[in-house]
């Protein structure tokens, strides 16, 4: 452990059969850059049965200082109980500064969890993360070295930032793509210690018998181009301009909230707050309207064109490329002319 007063930043490590989740690795990336504004390390929190050696290899190439490992054949497939109990008892142990979380199906039943065992305090699904001070107007204190934990609030018409004055860890979930993803570091060393598991019968009273799963047909986060739609397409109908424009260029096709509640396209699809994060080389926005939560999801592309009737509309303010005008004009003609060129 650091001799800093200042404990590490911790990270959970999603994984699955040996597979890291991505959203853990763009949170190692995070972590260390806050780990190193506050003179700290980095580490990770690994629980499973198993566990390869290249795994803790990963960890360590992208930033993992130090890395726990729980395990333990009971560990084998996550069922919270036990998870928490291993995790807990860590933190107690140990006690980070701050421990992020991905926000997935898994950490989002883990984390709260945990907070709530070490009564501190969690917010969700953040859009960014940085250091700084924070005036304590109740106590009337300068906390120094403070996460400052920033997410969309109040439906998304604020961007808010919270700061945790309870007891240490800092705890927060952040959604997969948020966060960039550094590039390795091969050959990187670090440290590990495995971590001795013991659980009660209690503990292991829910038994997982079977398991299925179902991989999605949709990969938004790996695609180079998105052609996405809003309420603005008008129906179900107008979407075939979108797949159409999408076939053209070879792109993934993207939704916002507004087109998936109104049952024109499945979620699978949806991009934004409550949807995917993504950072493609051209992002195609016809009829979406630029919300903060859409905005939070995909203003990190590269190239951002935007196709809208009205002028005013949000989306414009983070446009590379804004085309004023009716979609069911528009998208036609941009598919006759990429046609033509290919």
């Amino acid at each position: 452990m650091s001799n800093n007063p200042i404990g590490n930043v911790w990270i959970y490590i999603e994984q699955d059969g040996g597979a890291i989740a991505p959203v853990s690795l763009e949170l190692v990336c995070k972590a260390r850059e806050l780990a190193r504004e506050l003179k700290v390390r980095t580490e990770g929190v690994v629980l499973g049965s198993e566990i390869p050696e290249s795994l803790i290899a990963t960890l360590h190439a992208y930033g993992c200082d130090h890395v726990f490992v729980a395990d333990d054949a009971a560990l084998k497939l996550f069922s919270p109980v036990p998870y928490q109990k291993v995790i807990v008892g860590l933190a107690e142990a140990h006690r980070p500064n701050i421990f992020l979380f991905g926000a997935t199906v898994v950490g989002r039943s883990l984390a709260p969890r945990v907070a709530s065992r070490l009564q501190a305090g969690l917010t969700a699904d953040c859009t960014a993360l940085r250091i700084d001070e924070f005036e304590d107007k109740a106590s009337k204190r300068v906390l120094k070295n403070k996460l400052m934990q920033i997410r969309p609030a109040f439906g998304g018409n604020i961007i808010a930032t919270i700061v945790n004055s309870w007891q240490d860890p800092q705890m927060v979930t952040v959604r997969e793509g948020v966060m960039a993803l550094a590039e390795p570091e091969e050959g990187r060393k670090g440290t590990v210690t495995p971590v001795p598991v013991a659980l009660a019968p209690e503990d292991t009273a829910v038994t997982i018998v079977e398991r299925f799963k179902q991989p999605s047909e949709v990969n938004l986060k790996g695609a180079q181009i998105i052609v996405s739609g809003g309420y603005g397409v008008g129906s179900k109908e107008n979407f075939r301009l979108v797949y159409e424009l999408a076939e053209t260029l070879g792109a993934a096709v993207g939704a916002s909230r507004a087109a998936v509640d109104a049952g024109w396209i499945d979620h699978d699809h949806q991009v934004g707050q409550t949807g995917v994060t993504v950072r493609p080389r051209c992002y195609i926005a016809c009829g979406i309207s630029g919300s903060v939560q859409h905005r939070a999801g995909m203003s990190e592309s590269a190239k951002i064109i935007a196709i809208n009737s009205d002028a005013n509309a949000p989306i414009f303010s983070i446009a590379d490329y804004g085309i004023v005008g009716d979609l069911n004009v528009v998208l036609p003609k941009m598919i006759r002319a990429y046609r033509a060129r290919v």
